[in-house]
């Protein structure tokens, strides 16, 4: 569980690792969650987020939109009514540190590939954009770089919301690490600096069984750019291809892709189980 030396910062706040890899807690802000666990009620979100804090999570991460192709985009409007309130209570969230090594309080992640959506919320507040959306225009950097928040490059194709399941390479490494070099260059450019930036490999994310599989085995080679990185392992389709199971049973899948995951230098990983996540990394830690 070697991690390089590379830093996090987010308004102003700085994570420096090698150090146990953060817990990033999935608070799905919707009503058609492909795992079922999303909620409109703005006092159960902030129950749930409560519940993960407690739990050891170091990051929430609240969307207003489901990632998911087989439902329409819903009105730009609409997402930042539902995102907005949550960000302007979070701060009043009553819990504390499960043990020293959380990061205390939790950086506070905004799911979004909008850039209306960036632009209003992280006016309000937010520590961390967090982008489905491949970087198509450099605007969502540009506004990081503006409030000072971290980014996540995912790696995808194609726009967000729109199936790309018939998408496969020749080899997804080479593709990945084209793909974060040109992104990196681009957001620097738009005035981010390099310990603000997070690399996501986006799995399940026009990506097909095998090239999840690989990026999985050899997560190391983008660890080796040099930047922090989010491995989102939580009840991923790849999992069920390989078990023949359906999200809400994937949670011991997570926990091997965690330990993988781990093991080649991965920052931070994106769960729907903050407690599965937090009692394997804990004890990862002990055993190594």
């Amino acid at each position: 569980m070697k991690l390089g030396s590379v830093s996090l910062r987010a308004r102003g706040r700085e994570v420096n690792f090698p150090r146990r890899p953060l817990v990033m807690g999935i608070l799905n802000l919707n009503d058609d969650s492909f795992s079922d666990d999303g909620t409109l009620d703005l006092d159960i979100a902030l129950t749930r987020a409560q519940t993960m804090i407690a739990g050891g999570a170091d990051i929430i991460d609240i969307g207003g939109e489901s990632a998911r192709t087989n439902r329409s985009a819903i009105a730009i409007s609409e997402e930042i009514a539902r995102v907005r309130p949550f960000v302007e209570r979070f701060a009043a969230i009553e819990a504390a540190p499960r043990d020293s090594a959380q990061i205390f309080p939790p950086l506070l992640s905004i799911n979004t590939w909008r850039p209306e959506v960036a632009r209003e919320i992280l006016a309000v507040g937010g520590d961390i954009l967090n982008d489905m959306g491949a970087l198509p225009t450099w605007e969502n950097a540009e506004i990081a770089a503006l409030h000072g928040t971290a980014l996540v490059i995912m790696h995808s194709v194609g726009e967000p919301k729109v199936a790309h399941t018939h998408v496969g390479y020749d080899d997804v490494i080479a593709v990945q690490l084209a793909f974060f070099r040109e992104k990196i260059a681009g957001a620097l450019a738009a005035g981010l600096k390099s310990e603000q930036l997070i690399l996501d490999p986006g799995i399940d994310f026009a990506k097909q069984r095998d090239d999840n599989l690989r990026l999985y085995r050899e997560f190391q080679r983008i660890v080796e750019l040099g930047f922090a990185t989010l491995l989102p392992v939580s009840r991923k389709t790849v999992i069920g291809d390989v078990l023949g199971i359906p999200a809400t049973e994937r949670d011991a899948g997570t926990v091997a892709c965690i330990v993988v995951g781990a093991s080649r230098g991965a920052s931070i990983f994106r769960v729907h189980n903050v407690e599965a996540a937090w009692q394997t990394l804990k004890m990862l830690e002990a055993l190594n």
